[in-house]
């Protein structure tokens, strides 16, 4: 490729044999992506009229010049321009962060750069950097997930609620609204939450609702129920359960009449949406209308 091809194509002085010959280039698609990623940088406000003014001053002050620039000193203008662009590109594009999301009734699963495992429960979201990985694997988190970690050194997942760190083992991270639970099944994890460290071992759970740390529930199985189609509950507000049906089966739930903090303990299907609307109803001593794709609760003796 001519020394002077990237020159002439930021000037659009290019023939079309000669800009056949730059595309079919190694560095074409490099540079397309660095002013792809440039046409999206801000610069900060500017004033037009208070740079009209300032130009009008200028005038007054000073007699206007001509400058005639030499062929080669506008080219090495424009070059300057493009190693400005491709450094401040190349430092952008550095800075961005991978990010997996699910919607309702969706899920996904997410390989790391250290070969660390995320399984993504639905209406959730996790973000890394996979250029920074090898100086901090972290991991930030909306939702809820389920983690094997690689071993290696310090693992951390950031929420709102509080930050889980780890060296390699298996565990499972939720945080929705008012609700932040951290369960260890492999190894031990650590928990901060408002300020204070807690150390989870392995079949035991560190839970918060509404900010108020509840007890440790411990965990029978090798891994979190979602992953088998199932959600579990242990005294938990029935307004949470309803909330993780919605998110589940992608149907809007209503409520009518009835006490959304009572307590609630079972299980429900993620992938029969009519046994888990009876497995919620029959122990709350509640009933439902399932039309379309809305499903109102209601009270047993509501009219």
């Amino acid at each position: 490729m001519q020394e002077n091809y990237l020159a002439k194509w930021l000037n659009n002085e290019l023939t079309e044999e000669e800009l056949a010959e730059f595309k079919n280039s190694d560095e074409y698609a490099t540079y397309k992506r660095i002013i792809e990623v440039s046409d999206t940088l801000q610069g900060p406000d500017f004033s037009a009229e208070e740079a009209l003014s300032a130009i009008r001053n200028k005038r007054i002050l000073e007699a206007p010049k001509v400058v005639q620039l030499h062929p080669f000193k506008r080219f090495m203008k424009v070059a300057a321009v493009a190693a400005i662009l491709i450094v401040g590109a190349y430092f952008y594009l550095n800075t961005l962060d991978k990010t997996v999301s699910t919607e309702y009734a969706q899920r996904a699963d997410v390989t790391l750069p250290d070969a660390s495992e995320i399984a993504l429960n639905v209406d959730s979201k996790v973000s890394f950097s996979e250029n920074n990985w090898d100086e901090e694997r972290k991991v930030r988190l909306e939702g809820e997930a389920f983690f094997k970690v690689a071993k290696g050194k310090k693992f951390t997942v950031a929420t709102k609620a509080g930050d889980i760190t780890v060296l390699g083992t298996q565990f499972n991270v939720e945080h929705r609204k008012d609700f932040f639970e951290v369960s260890c099944f492999e190894g031990l994890v650590s928990v901060s939450f408002k300020g204070m460290e807690t150390e989870i071992p392995a079949g035991a759970s560190f839970f918060a609702v509404n900010g108020k740390i509840k007890e440790h529930e411990i965990q029978k199985n090798s891994a979190p129920s979602w992953m088998n189609d199932e959600s579990t509950f242990k005294s938990i507000p029935l307004r949470y359960v309803l909330d993780e049906f919605q998110r589940q089966h992608n149907i809007i739930v209503t409520t009518e009449n009835i006490d959304t903090s009572q307590l609630y303990t079972g299980t429900f299907s993620n992938s029969d949406a009519m046994l888990a609307l009876k497995s919620i109803s029959v122990p709350s001593q509640i009933k439902f209308k399932f039309e379309g794709n809305k499903v109102l609760f209601y009270a047993e003796d509501a009219p």
